[in-house]
């Protein structure tokens, strides 16, 4: 008897660390075939062989090669890719995972291939309609079929939407998941042989800093008004900072330099960061993921941001919304220092098996389906 099929697409490397468990689950479930479909949304140098074998899972099995361009160019490249693919295999399942470009373009294809799209991280909402992500969200969930959430805003949101409540599940975090998998593995790791690890060990209280959000970093006042910031805290606290490329383009553009008790370093791999930042006294970032992976392993988070889609993470988890007012990065910092900082809860479900749930509703769905 044959297998259903399933393609678990993937576009840039957060996508990676989010199929990675859900992989690994099918492996250990066996009842379903799938294939990992790259569809080359960002090229990564890093993502070569060490970077699936951390993740514990085999390489693409296709790689769609879309590349850049806007974001037109580029969906309508995924868009191009993905139709003849699946009319030449007929999947019977196309899992998606977050908001980039590939998950909204892949999602209208198989739609309109009558194909059952299940979404990874359904139902996140910013209310801002200016992130591209939240457009990718909202079709995206126009038109899934299964919906499986990361925390009960989440669910909410889509019950508002009218979405069936026999189809939205709450499962957990996979990106949970791969947190705690990969924090097991770094038991094993030679941490000596990461750039980062003379920092760590010159510096026994430190904070982490990320930035790459375009209302953060492409605006000067607004760049200014961070870098400002940050650079009061260092006299306190030293800071170390990965920066985005196009972050570091900006400070060099807009003139602006941090002092030098803020350590610039160049994008890390997941490994390296990990160990950065979970020994780190607090992480500064605009980053959606580290929001809740910080929440995850109980380290202070400030989100340089005015909203954010995952609500949990301040409502339960270690997180505090700050925006981008010098002063009350400044005062939540002190705070922090000050060990008044939240200390907060990992959520319900949040357990690092996430991924198993998601297998066997799928499972049971096609099974209900006569897949």
């Amino acid at each position: 008897m044959t297998k259903p099929m399933i393609f678990l697409v993937a576009g840039a490397r957060p996508n990676f660390m989010k199929i990675a468990p859900i992989v690994r689950a099918l492996q250990a479930h066996g009842g379903m075939d799938f294939k990992i479909i790259h569809t080359g949304q960002h090229y990564d140098r890093e993502m070569n062989d060490v970077f699936f074998e951390e993740l514990g899972i085999p390489q693409p099995d296709v790689f769609m090669g879309a590349g850049g361009g806007s974001h037109a160019q580029q969906t309508a490249k995924i868009m191009v890719a993905f139709e003849e693919l699946c009319q030449a295999e007929r999947p019977d399942c196309v899992l998606v995972v977050g908001d980039v470009n590939s998950t909204l373009a892949c999602s209208i294809v198989a739609k309109k291939l009558c194909i059952r799209v299940a979404h990874v991280e359904a139902g996140l909402r910013s209310g801002d309609m200016a992130m591209p992500e939240e457009i990718n969200r909202l079709v995206t969930d126009a038109i899934t079929d299964w919906f499986f959430v990361t925390e009960p805003s989440g669910r909410d949101n889509l019950l508002k939407e009218g979405k069936p409540a026999e189809a939205v599940h709450y499962v957990g975090h996979v990106m949970v998941d791969n947190l705690l998998y990969q924090a097991k593995k770094l038991d094993q790791v030679n941490i000596a042989d990461f750039e980062t690890s003379r920092f760590k060990a010159e510096n026994a209280r430190y904070g982490v800093v990320t930035l790459h959000r375009p209302s953060n970093v492409d605006d000067a006042a607004t760049m200014k008004r961070i870098a400002g910031a940050l650079k009061g805290i260092s006299a306190e606290l030293p800071l170390i900072f990965p920066v985005h490329p196009r972050t570091r383009s900006n400070l060099e553009r807009f003139g602006i330099v941090l002092g030098e008790n803020v350590t610039l370093v160049g994008p890390r791999a997941y490994m390296e960061f990990l160990n950065l930042w979970k020994d780190a006294v607090m992480v500064l970032t605009d980053s959606g993921g580290l929001q809740e992976e910080t929440t995850a392993l109980g380290v202070p988070c400030i989100t340089i941001r005015e909203n954010t889609e995952r609500p949990v993470t301040v409502d339960e988890g270690t997180n505090v919304l700050v925006g981008t007012d010098p002063e009350r990065i400044v005062e939540e910092v002190k705070t922090v220092l000050a060990g008044k900082g939240k200390r907060g809860q990992r959520p319900e479900f949040w357990d690092g098996r996430a991924a198993e749930r998601i297998v066997v509703l799928i499972s049971a769905a096609l099974e209900a389906d006569g897949v």
